[in-house]
């Protein structure tokens, strides 16, 4: 029945407004036009050049006949071209496609086919890379070449137009529309292929604005923070964070590759006060050569998914400045959605307790609704001993709107109303969520999802291999690597470096095995490997 709270009281244009990120960055062209909004090189952009360029961005797009739906993708490192799409590309009622640079030229041709990319812009160091994706394609999308004047390597142009010069033909006063609905899709983000192909995650406003202002909440992030791009923006739209900071007015220090003289002179140079990023990103901070290391005269906050960091690189980070926070998520929950909300009170605690608390994932974030470790048969919370096994599960706005083109993928990910992440872990009494295995056998190695299925059907394609299983090896540098154990065929040899070399030419380099061990495999009585087994061996490697 309707109450008086619902009588004349309707949504209309003054009250209802759809949420989206794009408002962040006109509110910070409109308050703070001159406050510099993105650094890259030696070059600064206020927030009133980043709003007139982006909308340049749209209004190009939207010439060339991008609208509502249509899906421009972008093979770009971290750089102001990155940055802009986010907002240019949505401008437009278009889908932006962030695609990961580090992947294969068959992979990418599928993404661009399977979200039916109109416009591709592409940075001329991935030009080998794409021009064979684009061979294979077939779709033909518009293709714009982006020459940044910080990249010195070599590269060919392969598209039609030049960046500079498509957005020239754009209004900096172009007149963008909020979307329709604040379902509406606002960016297309695929998974690393963990089981055939890679599945396209949709995301919608209305959970990129939540999930943006949620890294605010988290981050403990103040006005005008100095955000170090070291984390992809290719990756889960880079956390939502290209939002996040325009929603406080931040700067974007811009770098291309993660390299420590260079975050190091760029913390110190631009005062750089949050940055986020995989295990690699600290192993190189860490390890850098003593010439290139330099005290930092405050503390940076850094923000790290994949494996929680051991103890001892906790503590060399603490040293070196950096005070790190534990998140986890999935490409399905916009990138990190959960955290290891600290108590002050175990900073008490003696360090292996410390260690303990901080090798939990955590509680949810503000903005996700719900989190829990629930049976998958019963669909029942586990209890909350630490012990008791189930599937870590998601319910809210931070929660994709589904895979494109695979609704039977969608269902099963969404079955009984909760979203299944595939991981497994327990709840402790305080209710903090920890992982225990994955259901999947997913390697992350440097943040970034890598099947063990895959390699292992690589490894099948060598002569010389009869079984193959793959599981991870802990790794102080990338947090985890492949580890491939194999049984040889009778009459057969190889060596190592041979099967390594045999998978550099049927994967990415970053998904190849870093160790190969010539065993015989463990199995049950029915013949299935024992992977636990297998991953307990690895870490005595």
């Amino acid at each position: 029945m309707a109450s008086a709270y619902d009588i004349d009281l309707d949504k209309n244009p003054a009250n209802f407004q759809p949420l989206t990120p794009l408002t962040f960055l006109e509110r910070a062209a409109s308050v703070f036009p001159a406050h510099p909004a993105i650094v890259h090189g030696g070059r600064t952009t206020s927030y009133r050049d980043f709003y007139a360029r982006a909308r340049r961005l749209g209004s190009a797009l939207a010439k060339h006949g991008i609208s509502r739906g249509d899906t421009v993708a972008a093979m770009l490192a971290n750089t102001p071209a990155m940055l802009k799409a986010h907002y240019g590309v949505p401008m437009t009622g278009g889908v932006l496609n962030t695609l990961n640079t580090r992947l294969d030229a068959p992979i990418i041709a599928f993404c661009l086919d399977h979200g039916e990319a109109k416009v591709v812009i592409t940075d001329r160091e991935f030009s080998k890379t794409m021009k064979a994706a684009l061979a294979l394609c077939r779709t033909k999308p518009l293709v714009i070449d982006y020459d940044d004047p910080e990249f010195t390597g070599e590269g060919e142009r392969i598209g039609s137009i030049e960046y500079e010069d498509f957005i020239a033909q754009g209004d900096p006063a172009f007149a963008w529309k909020m979307p329709d609905d604040e379902w509406d899709a606002i960016s297309l983000n695929y998974t690393s292929g963990t089981t055939g192909d890679p599945k396209g995650v949709v995301y919608h406003h209305r959970g990129a604005a939540l999930l943006a202002i949620g890294n605010i909440v988290t981050c403990g992030m103040r006005k005008n923070p100095v955000y170090l791009w070291t984390l992809p923006m290719f990756h889960c739209n880079g956390w939502c964070f290209p939002w996040s900071i325009s929603a406080v007015t931040g700067t974007h220090v811009c770098l291309r590759q993660v390299r420590a003289k260079q975050m190091f002179d760029l913390i110190l140079k631009h005062g750089v006060t949050h940055l986020c990023g995989a295990p690699i990103v600290m192993a190189t901070l860490l390890n850098a050569p003593d010439n290139e290391k330099k005290p930092l005269p405050h503390v940076v906050e850094f923000f790290t998914a994949a494996a929680p960091p051991p103890e001892a690189v906790l503590a060399a980070m603490k040293n070196a400045g950096f005070n790190v926070t534990h998140l986890y998520g999935l490409t399905e929950t916009y990138g990190p959605a959960v955290v290891n909300d600290w108590h002050s009170a175990w900073d008490l605690l003696p360090s292996g307790e410390q260690a303990v608390h901080k090798a939990r994932q955590g509680v949810r974030y503000v903005p996700l609704e719900a989190l829990d470790v629930i049976d998958p048969q019963t669909m029942q919370p586990v209890p909350r001993d630490g012990e008791t096994l189930g599937e870590v599960m998601f319910r809210g706005n931070v929660v994709m709107k589904g895979y494109l083109k695979n609704p039977k993928a969608t269902q099963r990910a969404f079955e009984g109303g909760w979203f299944h992440s595939g991981d497994l872990g327990v709840v402790h009494p305080d209710g903090y969520v920890q992982l225990k295995d994955r259901s999947k056998d997913i390697i992350i190695s440097g943040g970034e999802n890598i099947s063990s299925i895959e390699v292992e059907d690589a490894l099948y394609k060598h002569p010389a291999v009869a079984v193959a299983a793959v599981v991870a090896r802990p790794d102080d540098k990338w947090g985890e690597t492949p580890c491939a154990f194999i049984e040889l065929r009778p009459g057969k040899s190889a060596t190592p470096d041979e099967i390594i070399e045999h998978c550099r030419k049927n994967l990415a380099r970053f998904k190849c095995p870093r160790h190969v061990v010539f065993t015989e495999l463990p199995k049950t009585s029915t013949g299935k490997i024992q992977k636990f087994k297998l991953r307990e061996m690895a870490k005595g490697i």
